[in-house]
């Protein structure tokens, strides 16, 4: 009987997910002006708000809302939008989770002189998710800026199971939040991944996620070196604003992290080659960080992997321009270098790189 309820319920709340996902893409290809504000207010609602049509909130929505139509209504748009959780959220609520990157002093110290790579020996097209070593999506939550330690900890994951050759596992988010701060970060008001590796490589590792699990606010620092899964070198950083070694390394060595300038452009992704001519591509204004996972040469896209949740955007994942230094996404790319397995006799020597 159990079984039965809860299947029951499951194909219930299936059916609410579809529904609303039909009447978004039949209100958006339709315009705001074939509707009024009840059936604006069923959508309103169903994202967990009181239906008060003279709410703030509500009338914010609909302002957002006739931005995504105009968008999608665009021809020359390579990328189209829809409604989704930030669609409601107010500009101070964003900022909580668009917290300061600033990585010009990264930049500066790594603006070695452009390398010639020849692209036309790689594959034109890469995804290491194909591999099977990138872990699930996650989320940081609505009210931390802790997307650079999720970016730094998603590749730390993809290249712990690059090195081993065993699957990956989820480590602690929340240890670079709480401990990283010597090195340049502020927990949930911002950070770098190069510098969340360069705090690795200091303490002497990382614990797992469910030893040191997330909690989307700051704490104080509780990691236990007792309980160190695996240890990183150094953070390798990539030169300042060259694309062509992001690919070559994306390509030959896995997942590298970049840290770009987000816009209200970028909040209501959902498919296609994200552009924006809003954006900043100086180092100064970056404020967001991800992992990318791959690339498409023929597209001229990145795969990249963000930290909004599964319900945001591909499942998670988002295609953004490759070649014009989009919204700054080369200007401090970095991936770690992974050190030994900690209590482990079978250890590979130590990845090369350039």
């Amino acid at each position: 009987m159990r079984n039965i309820i809860f299947l029951t319920l499951s194909a219930l709340c299936l059916s609410a997910v579809i529904a609303q996902d039909s009447n978004q893409e039949i209100l958006i290809s339709r315009g705001l002006v074939d509707y009024t504000d009840a059936d604006l207010l069923s959508i309103y609602q169903s994202y967990g708000y009181e239906p008060d049509p003279n709410s703030e909130r509500f009338q914010l929505f609909k302002s957002r809302l006739a931005k995504i139509i105009e968008h999608n209504s665009n021809p020359d748009k390579k990328y189209s939008q829809i409604i989704n959780k930030l669609t409601f959220q107010t500009d101070l609520e964003l900022k909580k989770f668009r917290a300061s990157q600033n990585c010009s002093a990264t930049a500066q110290a790594n603006t070695r002189s452009f390398r010639k790579y020849d692209l036309s020996q790689l594959p034109q097209y890469v995804d290491w998710r194909e591999k099977g070593v990138v872990t699930q999506v996650k989320s940081q939550g609505k009210d931390c800026g802790s997307c650079w330690a999720f970016a730094a900890v998603a590749a730390l994951e993809s290249h712990y199971a690059l090195k081993t050759g065993k699957k990956p596992i989820q480590f602690s988010e929340q240890q670079l939040v709480d401990c990283a701060r010597k090195f340049d970060t502020k927990g949930c008001s911002g950070g770098l991944p190069s510098k969340g590796f360069e705090y690795l490589a200091y303490a002497g590792g990382i614990q797992n996620e469910a030893d040191y699990p997330y909690e989307g606010e700051d704490k104080n620092c509780r990691f236990n070196s007792s309980k160190t899964v695996v240890q990183v070198q150094k953070s390798y950083n990539i030169t300042f604003q060259d694309e062509n070694e992001l690919i070559y390394h994306l390509a030959n060595y896995g997942p590298v992290t970049i840290a770009y300038q987000v816009n209200s452009d970028f909040d209501n992704y959902k498919n296609g080659v994200f552009t924006s001519s809003n954006c900043s591509k100086d180092p100064e204004d970056v404020n967001h960080a991800v992992l990318a996972v791959g690339y498409n040469m023929t597209g001229k896209y990145f795969i990249a992997k963000n930290s909004w949740g599964n319900d945001w955007g591909m499942n998670g994942y988002f295609y953004i321009e490759l070649g014009s230094n989009m919204c700054g996404l080369a200007d401090c790319a970095s991936y770690p270098i992974i050190g030994e397995e900690v209590n482990n006799n079978d250890n590979d020597e130590a990845d090369k790189h350039d």
